[in-house]
């Protein structure tokens, strides 16, 4: 639940069942500057998503987290209907229940189409996309789950599908730290909130 301040404004509420294996701070007993990005977050979404209550349990792995979470997204040189869309095929092999939820919200969003993530998260092979971002998918999800058959042959399957040299860093980038978070979710037990199930339908 996220409580609405005397302006109108989110006041953000840390759920403490955020995660299910790991404590949930206080909101109030945080560091200042956790605070001010909860309260950024809260703002922004209207509800304080469930991964900053999680992280919030260990201030400095947020930090770290958050900052390179922002410059993946935030400096990307993909479309983010792209970085959202490889989150969301990640997360599908991974069967990380936290990701496709309030990835999957994203990736409606961002695409505009309420059924493009759950074809990704079933079979992305079957999702409506291009045939230049299949093969991005494709990469991701062999680093996902076969990374010591990756060679300079994905590399030059994605040059060909028309990425250029950033735009491949970037898939790889996305599909590791992605990879990271899915299993910190499953190994914490994230919970998504249930704002993200109806968000973009």
């Amino acid at each position: 639940m996220t409580d609405t301040d005397d302006g109108g404004e989110p006041t953000p509420e840390l759920a403490a069942d955020a995660q299910g294996r790991f404590p949930v701070p206080e909101y109030d007993d945080l560091p200042a500057d956790l605070q001010e990005r909860i309260a950024e977050e809260t703002e922004k979404a209207g509800f304080t998503p469930n991964v900053f209550a999680a992280l919030a349990y260990r201030p400095a792995q947020f930090r770290a987290f958050v900052a390179y979470h922002d410059a993946l997204v935030e400096e990307t040189a993909l479309d983010r209907e792209e970085v959202e869309m490889i989150v969301v095929a990640v997360s599908g092999r991974n069967h990380c229940y936290y990701c496709n939820v309030a990835h999957g919200a994203l990736v409606r969003i961002y695409a505009r189409d309420p059924h493009l993530a759950d074809q990704l998260v079933a079979n992305y092979r079957q999702a409506d996309v291009s045939d230049q971002r299949l093969v991005m998918l494709d990469v991701a999800v062999k680093l996902t789950e076969r990374p010591d058959e990756v060679t300079e042959t994905e590399l030059e399957l994605l040059r060909e599908a028309g990425y250029t040299t950033e735009e491949i860093w970037d898939i790889g980038a996305v599909t590791a730290f992605f990879n990271l978070s899915n299993r910190m979710a499953i190994f914490a037990d994230w919970r998504p909130n249930e704002e993200f199930h109806e968000m973009g339908r």
